[in-house]
């Protein structure tokens, strides 16, 4: 080979081997790519639970409502739980156990007046036993035991209300020298010293609209006049509206209205009306009347207990839990918050209620629920209330035979309608 021709190729050689050495010294020293990281699973945030809402259902409307709704704000600005209340008629009240028996409810608390239901929907698994949560020597025995099956405790007492006896006008009786009759032949005295008054319709308003004004009135003649214990027969059908003692009641009824003592009945609430004007005396009623808006001045609300009785008609409204509330745990705050002294306290102080807790302050009452507090402290007995404890076909039976005395009060009239009495209390329990 000419060396010209040699040196030519190995030049071309240096340069290819440095092309190559070049690339890869250049390629060690560029700087690493960073490395290739796979992100860590992020956590979502946590998700708050909604707020827990109560709901509460009872038969209670409007003042009572009213009333019982300040009773629940409290609740809530204590606990931070949130309450709605629902007003039910007794019809959609007395429907729950078909929501029970689909394993749910729209309630987690509800109010009920009867404690025959309690015990019954207790013994078929649809409440809480409530014997834990509150502390039964704070109640009388009798609003426990209502509702006990065994051993177990079916609700927790809330409200207590008496069918006590007749109420005036304070400032009425004092204008015309009245005072408060305590004996039979007093408020016989009373009753025509009243007929007598100018601008009186009749001593003793009549209410209606309703059949329960008449039967209490009723019902008082027969545990004042006959006995508390008569009352209970009848309740159990151990007893007659024929025989003595009860027909002898409903003939001193029977008296009283044929001679004019009664008014005719009309709607209830507006006979409210009609005594605060003057056209009656007094007015047979349960405590409630306290929170009447009709009452326009409740110190000058006075009140009686029919006079001589060794008994009287009261009840109350008991707090239950369906096992079926989605919110157990609130549940249960709620139901000891009403058995407790403060919730009924609130209650007490807004007039009409009448508290089962016993550390309720006796400076919490009004002057005319006092005087209810303590009419009934002085009787020997309370007792259910008689259509009520019954109910079914006797109740609307009585309701409607009682006017048909009130309009119609003669003797034959009154036998009548005993005997009427008596075949339906009789079908009516059998049934």
């Amino acid at each position: 080979m000419p060396e010209a021709k040699a040196y030519a190729v190995i030049a071309i050689v240096c340069l290819i081997l440095g092309g190559v050495v070049g690339y890869y010294i250049g390629k060690a020293a560029a700087p690493a790519p960073p490395p290739t990281t796979t992100p860590a699973p992020t956590t979502p945030p946590p998700t708050e639970a909604p707020p827990v809402e109560l709901v509460v259902a009872s038969l209670w409307g409007g003042k009572e409502e009213e009333n019982f709704l300040k009773c629940l704000e409290a609740f809530t600005q204590e606990t931070g739980i949130s309450v709605k209340h629902i007003h039910l008629t007794e019809e959609e009240l007395r429907a729950f156990p078909a929501q029970f028996k689909a394993g749910k409810s729209i309630a987690d608390v509800i109010l009920l007046p009867w404690p025959a239901t309690i015990r019954e929907w207790g013994e078929a698994g649809f409440l809480m036993d409530v014997s834990g949560l509150i502390d039964t020597t704070k109640f009388p025995p009798s609003y426990i035991e209502l509702v006990k099956v065994g051993d177990k405790i079916y609700a927790a007492p809330f409200k207590m209300w008496s069918k006590p006896g007749f109420w005036y006008r304070k400032s009425f009786f004092e204008a015309h020298g009245l005072t408060p009759p305590t004996t039979w032949e007093e408020f016989l005295t009373l009753l025509e010293t009243l007929k007598g008054i100018p601008g009186i319709e009749a001593p003793i308003a009549s209410g209606d609209g309703v059949g329960w004004p008449l039967s209490d009135t009723a019902e008082a003649f027969i545990i004042a006049r006959a006995g508390p214990e008569w009352q209970l027969k009848l309740i159990e059908g151990e007893a007659k509206f024929t025989e003595s003692p009860v027909r002898d009641a409903f003939e001193d009824l029977r008296s009283l209205l044929a001679a004019g003592y009664f008014s005719e009945p009309d709607e209830w609430t507006s006979q409210i009306d009609k005594l605060w004007a003057g056209k009656y005396g007094i007015y047979f009623m349960g405590n409630w009347m306290t929170t009447m808006p009709q009452v326009k001045d409740i110190n000058d609300l006075g009140f009686f207990p029919f006079p001589e009785t060794r008994g009287m008609v009261a009840g109350g409204d008991w707090a239950v839990i369906p096992v079926f509330t989605e919110h157990p745990d609130e549940a249960k705050q709620l139901l000891q918050y009403l058995a407790g002294p403060k919730a009924q306290e609130i209650m007490v102080k807004q007039g009409g209620f009448l508290a089962t807790n016993l550390d309720v302050p006796a400076e919490a009452y009004s002057p005319a629920d006092k005087a209810v507090v303590d009419a009934m402290a002085q009787v020997e007995m309370v007792v259910p209330d008689l259509d009520d404890a019954v109910g079914g076909e006797f109740q609307t039976t009585f309701w409607d035979q009682l006017k048909r005395l009130w309009v119609d009060p003669r003797e034959e009239t009154l036998e009548d309608v005993l005997q009427i009495l008596d075949d339906v209390l009789k079908s009516t329990l059998e049934g």
